[in-house]
C-alpha cells in the first residue's frame, strides 16, 4: 500500500503543472545537468573589465568554482532569498559612490549575505573586513560595537576601500584580489612578477579564485532560471525596512529598555543591529534601527522607562564583600549564575573584589546567608 501511495503522489505532482496541486505536493525540480550548467559562453565582465575566456587556464578555473556553486544549490537559494533582503540597500550605496555594480558579488561570496560570519584570520560581517582594515575606514569596532556587522557601515567601508584599491591599482579586478590579500601582497607579487594582470598573476590559491567565484556567482545570480534557479518574488526574504531613530544614551541602557519603547523585542532590536555586542548599549550617540511605523512617541517612551529602569536598578545594588565570589553570591541570591554575569557584563573567569557594586534581581526575597 505504501508503494501504491507514493506512486499516487509522484504522478500527483509530476501532473500538478496541469491539474493544480490540490494537496501540496512538492513539484519536480527541473535544472540543467552540472555539464551543461557549466558550459560558459562569452563575453564575460566584472566591473566591466573582460573575463579572457580564450585562455584555457581561467576557463577552466571558471568552470570549477561554477561547478562548486551549482553543486551546493541550497546556498545558491540562500543567496537569492537574502539578496531580496539587502542587496538593494548595498546596491544603493555602491551607486551613491560611483561604484561598480558588480562588487555587490564579493559581499555575497565573502559572507553568503550573514552579519555575524567570520572566519579563523579574524575577519568579520558582510565584507569580511579585518579590525584594523575596518578601523581604518572608519568603522567603530570595540567592546560595545562592531559595524562590520552593519551593512551600511560596513558597504560604505567597503566602497571607500575599494575606491583607494582602485587608485592604486588601476584595474577593479586587481583591486578585488587586494581585497582578498592586502595591497601591500599584492603589489609585491607585482613587482616581483613583472605582470600587472590579476589572470597572469601567479597568487595563493585562495586569492586566483577570488575574482572567480564572484564572476561565477554573478553568472548565476544574473540569469538565474538558465541555472534552474527559478524563485518567485514571494520566495525572496523581504526587504530590511525600518525606522532610525537617532538616540542620545546617557548611561549603560539594556537594549531591552529600547525595544520596550518600539513595542517590540530584544532578538528584533539586536537582529536590526547586528553591530550591538552584548546586551548594553553604551553612552553616547547612537543611530538605531527599530520596526518600521514604531518611531511615534518612542522617545517619550524610552524617557519613561528609562527613568524607571534606573529607580528601580539603585533598589537592587549589592557591595561585594570580603571572601565573596560570583558562584557564591548567585546562589545566596538564587539567581542564574550567566543573568549575574549579564546585568553586570561580567566575564566569569575573571576575579570581583571586596567594595565592588553588582545589581542584582533576586530570586529570594532575603538572601540565604552562607
Amino acid at each position: 500500500m505504501l508503494r501504491i501511495w507514493l506512486l499516487f503522489c509522484l504522478l500527483l505532482g509530476a501532473a500538478a503543472p496541469v491539474f493544480g496541486n490540490p494537496l501540496g505536493i512538492l513539484e519536480f525540480s527541473d535544472f540543467p545537468s552540472l555539464i551543461s550548467g557549466s558550459r560558459i559562453d562569452g563575453p564575460l565582465y566584472f566591473c566591466d573589465e573582460p573575463v579572457p575566456l580564450e585562455k584555457q587556464e581561467v576557463r577552466e578555473r571558471l568552470e570549477k568554482e561554477l561547478l562548486l556553486m551549482l553543486w551546493n544549490r541550497p546556498q545558491v537559494i540562500l543567496w537569492m532569498k537574502r539578496s531580496g533582503r539587502y542587496l538593494p540597500h548595498i546596491e544603493k550605496i555602491l551607486q551613491q559612490r560611483q561604484m561598480p555594480a558588480d562588487l555587490k558579488f564579493i559581499a555575497i561570496i565573502e559572507s553568503n549575505l550573514r552579519p555575524h560570519v567570520g572566519s579563523s584570520k579574524g575577519a568579520l560581517g558582510f565584507w569580511q573586513f579585518m579590525e584594523s582594515t575596518g578601523k581604518n575606514y572608519g568603522l567603530k569596532i570595540n567592546a560595545d560595537l562592531d559595524q562590520r556587522r552593519n551593512v551600511f557601515e560596513s558597504t560604505r567601508a567597503a566602497a571607500d576601500y575599494f575606491k583607494d584599491l582602485y587608485a592604486m591599482l588601476g584595474s577593479w579586478t586587481l583591486s578585488a584580489a587586494a581585497f582578498n590579500m592586502g595591497e601591500e601582497g599584492l603589489q609585491a607579487e607585482i613587482m616581483a612578477q613583472k605582470i600587472d594582470n590579476f589572470y597572469d598573476l601567479y597568487l595563493s590559491l585562495e586569492t586566483q579564485r577570488y575574482v572567480l567565484k564572484a564572476v561565477a556567482a554573478k553568472m548565476i545570480l544574473s540569469s538565474p532560471e538558465k541555472y534552474g534557479f527559478r524563485l518567485q518574488k514571494e520566495d525572496l526574504y523581504p526587504l530590511l525596512e525600518f525606522d532610525r531613530i537617532e538616540l542620545e544614551v546617557t548611561f549603560r541602557t539594556p537594549i531591552h529598555i529600547i525595544a520596550q519603547a518600539a513595542q517590540t523585542s530584544f532578538k528584533t532590536i539586536k537582529d536590526l543591529n547586528p553591530e550591538i555586542r552584548g546586551h548594553h548599549v553604551a553612552p553616547g550617540n547612537h543611530s538605531i534601527l527599530i520596526p518600521i511605523d514604531r518611531a511615534q512617541d518612542f522617545y517619550v517612551r524610552y524617557q519613561d522607562l528609562a527613568e524607571q529602569w534606573q529607580a528601580k536598578n539603585a533598589q537592587h545594588i549589592y557591595v561585594v564583600k570580603k571572601g565573596d565570589n560570583l558562584y557564591v553570591i548567585a546562589d545566596r541570591f538564587a539567581v542564574p549564575l550567566p543573568a549575574l554575569a549579564i546585568w553586570n557584563e561580567l566575564n566569569l573567569n575573571k576575579p570581583i573584589y571586596p567594595g565592588q557594586r553588582l545589581t542584582i534581581y533576586p530570586g529570594k526575597t532575603t538572601p540565604t546567608e552562607k
